[in-house]
């Protein structure tokens, strides 16, 4: 197995996290309604739009935030929650582009 494979191989297992949070349709409901208020929502606004009870909603949170596609911002006394998915995107979009350089030249 030539390292460029071994490399593109390790970029999937890395990639492995990110996509398995972004396979919950709460979550993905979560980081569309964040991309619509830049300004940051709080956990009972959120749970407002999602349907969701606070508990789940702040389980869902965590997730995302532990991923790197969201961070808390203090305002007052209650935490906002803001989209800060560039990180996580990038990683996708690297191994996207790994595959498609190695795949490049495969027939279709």
């Amino acid at each position: 197995m030539s390292q460029q494979t071994e490399d593109i191989l390790q970029q999937f297992k890395d990639c492995i996290p990110l996509l398995e949070v972004l396979t919950d349709v709460n979550r993905q409901a979560m980081i569309m309604l964040l991309a619509q208020n830049k300004s940051g929502l709080n956990v009972n606004t959120i749970a407002g739009h999602i349907n969701l009870s606070r508990p789940a909603v702040s389980h869902h949170l965590k997730v995302l935030k532990q991923s790197g596609f969201i961070k808390p911002e203090k305002k007052g006394v209650e935490n906002y929650y803001v989209l800060t998915v560039r990180k996580p995107l990038e990683q996708l979009k690297s191994l996207i582009t790994a595959v498609e350089d190695e795949c490049d030249g495969l027939s279709d």
